[in-house]
């Protein structure tokens, strides 16, 4: 059995971008304590791994160090961030991503549970783990992007590249193409950025085209698989198992990272994409499989997007349970589910796999989905896999 390592049991910590703002610290954490409520923080095969400090020469082998002091000066004094230069650094106040108080240290403390997960996988310590508070995947070299300081997946990466590692491939199945870590990366042939997402030409941050291949000794290096608007699981999952599979087997790394973003669901206020809580479980199983098959089962897997609280905490509970192979009940323990209500303010779904309907028609989502199998056809022609 894989030993199987929990890093970051409050999940996001202190990054928090205020009370209205969709990167919710609270469903993150309502996902840990519907872990924890189903038992299986609690099992012997699970390591509970405490993120140990990382200097900021590490997040400056990633980011500009310019850029890491503006944080840290926006961080000292959130009142400046009203300065157009505050803008150039994507840090302005009526940004997407505006400082806070604290910035720096909790940016770097999200940093700090990737890094340890992704060590502790590369040092033997675990096979597998997960870091529900990773996954800040859109955070540039020199600027702050889509709710992201500093890109914890890269800075994992690169963590593990400097302990020695020499293939390494990243999948990232957020409904936002994984930009920041897949341009860290982009001329480094030691890395494989793999991205489904929907377009960028209907959604933030307008990247993730199949032309966008790497660049120099990286070219070849980066896949993507961008899906129309509405495009449902059929697609989505082919776009995993018949392009990205293949291409990280052929690629042969020594590790796999995954950002494990939920936004893809069709309830997600944030984009347009229709996939279904069953599809996660495929989903989970497929990267795992990949992990297994692809990486000797070595699986680093961080946290990602997903702003329905609703569906993030059942879709990362089911990640969980199957890195563990556990089954879980499908009414929801009813000490989290009542505390969750509570705690939102909302009614909340009480079983795992129950399904909200759809909010657009059936030809509509056909039509997408023809056009969504279109794109994963197109995109095997062009990353030559069968």
């Amino acid at each position: 059995m894989a030993r199987t390592g929990f890093v970051g049991r409050d999940a996001l910590g202190q990054y928090d971008l205020g009370a209205d703002h969709p990167l919710s610290p609270l469903t993150r954490e309502l996902a840990v304590g519907l872990i924890r409520a189903y038992g299986l923080l609690d099992r012997p095969d699970v390591e509970l791994i405490d993120p140990e400090p990382i200097s900021d020469a590490l997040i400056e082998e990633v980011h500009d160090p310019a850029y890491v002091a503006m944080v840290k000066r926006y961080a000292d004094n959130p009142m400046e961030a009203t300065s157009l230069d505050a803008m150039a650094w994507g840090l302005a106040a009526w940004g997407d991503t505006p400082p806070f108080a604290g910035m720096h240290e909790a940016a770097s403390d999200v940093c700090s549970a990737s890094v340890t997960a992704a060590l502790a996988v590369w040092n033997g310590q675990v096979d597998q783990v997960f870091c529900p508070g990773g996954g800040l995947h859109h955070a540039l070299k020199a600027k702050a992007n889509g709710f992201c300081t500093y890109n914890d997946p890269a800075i994992a990466i690169q963590a593990m590249l400097d302990a020695g590692a020499e293939r390494i491939a990243y999948v990232d199945v957020d409904v936002h193409h994984g930009d920041g870590t897949q341009f860290l990366f982009y001329d480094d042939p030691r890395v494989l950025t793999c991205s489904v997402h929907e377009s960028g030409k209907f959604l933030f941050p307008g990247t993730g085209d199949i032309s966008e291949r790497g660049e120099g000794e990286g070219l070849g290096t980066a896949i993507n698989i961008p899906l129309p608007p509405y495009s449902g699981s059929g697609p989505y999952l082919r776009a995993v198992t018949e392009v990205i599979v293949p291409a990280v087997t052929a690629f042969a790394p020594q590790v796999l990272v995954t950002q494990n973003g939920v936004d893809p669901h069709h309830q997600d206020p944030l984009a347009h994409l229709q996939v279904t809580m069953d599809a996660f479980p495929t989903l989970w199983a497929t990267l795992r499989s990949l992990a297994r098959d692809a990486a000797g089962g070595r699986w680093v897997a961080l946290g990602g997007g997903g702003y329905n609280v609703d569906v993030l905490p059942r879709a990362w509970a089911l990640l969980f349970a199957d890195m563990v192979g556990a089954d879980l009940a499908d009414e929801l323990p009813q000490s989290w589910h009542a505390q969750a209500q509570e705690r939102t303010g909302r009614s909340l779904t009480p079983a795992l796999m129950q399904e909200a309907p759809f909010a657009i028609d059936q030809p509509e989502r056909e039509r997408a989905d023809d056009e969504a199998n279109a794109v994963v056809d197109a995109a095997k022609a062009e990353f030559g896999v069968s």
